[in-house]
């Protein structure tokens, strides 16, 4: 059997890919030392192939894309409630992570994946204020970084 060196480079650089992956943590919490239902941290900049683990740290949590911040070509996904939960990120740009039961509470992320984007994405006037204030203070930092 005659390997190519075509295929020995194709495997070095997807096993390369995977290794320089990284898996980030966001807990899912009821009460953090500033606040009630966050995620924490609420803001990450990650690189694309990485994976988020989301963590029911307190119970009643979920993890889901907020619809309406979701990049073009990026899947959304639903975790289920006081489990954990775990999103390979593949597709630049930003996302808007919610806990469904207590998006009305605020309990909001942001995920930068990649390069930031040209510009600030509009935030849907649907989000419920809570929800709208933590988002805009994510936007804040991701713009500052």
């Amino acid at each position: 059997m005659r390997i190519s060196s075509l295929s020995v480079l194709l495997a070095c650089a997807l096993l390369s890919s995977s290794v320089l992956a990284q898996t980030h943590e966001v807990k899912m919490l009821t009460r953090s030392a500033t606040a009630g239902m966050v995620y924490e941290p609420d803001y990450l900049q990650i690189a694309p192939g990485d994976t988020v683990r989301f963590v029911p740290t307190q119970s009643s949590h979920n993890a889901a894309t907020l619809p309406a911040l979701l990049p073009e070509g990026a899947e959304a996904f639903k975790g289920k409630i006081n489990e954990v939960t775990e999103q390979t990120f593949t597709v630049p740009g930003l996302y808007g992570i919610q806990c469904i039961p207590h998006l009305a509470m605020g309990m909001v992320m942001l995920i930068q994946v990649g390069e930031p984007p040209a510009q600030t994405p509009e935030l849907p006037s649907t989000l419920p204020k809570r929800a709208l204030d933590r988002m805009n203070a994510a936007l804040t930092k991701q713009a500052a970084q």
